[in-house]
């Protein structure tokens, strides 16, 4: 599976501008989880992050979209975060098919701050790090086992 970005959609309401994208992702929710829910992980595909508490109200400061608390807080499934002006940001996980995982992204904020060609490109880094190769897994040296029976020839 390859990673896909839906045409986003875009509302108004007066002043405030909600962003809706569905992403569709290479890997499961729980390899996708770090990347929404981590520093290390933002900082990869998002923006910097100077703050993060991993949990309900805990404190936040996202470089590039600003500072505040998270809002939502579900282990491997909803992280949201309210930053002053880069207002609410939202991953949502679901199942997506044989190894794969959708995210559902609403960005809900005040004034000109954000763009939909931005939050695009954001998610082509995000699928593009999402379909690269981990680090390999370190290969464990073999065990030498005790055969069963004796080898013929071998004394017991």
């Amino acid at each position: 599976m390859s990673g896909s970005i839906a045409q986003g959609t875009s509302r108004t309401h007066g002043n405030t501008h909600i962003l809706h994208f569905l992403v569709r992702l290479p890997r499961p929710m729980e390899d996708v989880w770090p990347a929404v829910a981590t520093p290390e992980g933002l900082g990869a595909w998002c923006t910097a992050v100077d703050v993060l508490q991993p949990r309900l109200d805990g404190a936040v400061a996202l470089r590039d979209l600003g500072s505040g608390r998270v809002t939502a807080w579900d282990v491997d499934r909803v992280a949201e975060y309210t930053v002053g002006s880069g207002g609410r940001i939202r991953f949502h996980l679901e199942r997506g098919g044989e190894g794969g995982s959708v995210l559902r992204f609403t960005h809900e904020f005040r004034g000109e701050a954000a763009s939909e060609s931005d939050w695009r490109n954001r998610f082509e880094r995000l699928i593009e790090a999402l379909e690269s190769p981990g680090p390999a897994e370190p290969v464990a040296p073999a065990e030498a086992a005790e055969p069963a029976e004796p080898l013929p020839g071998q004394l017991t």
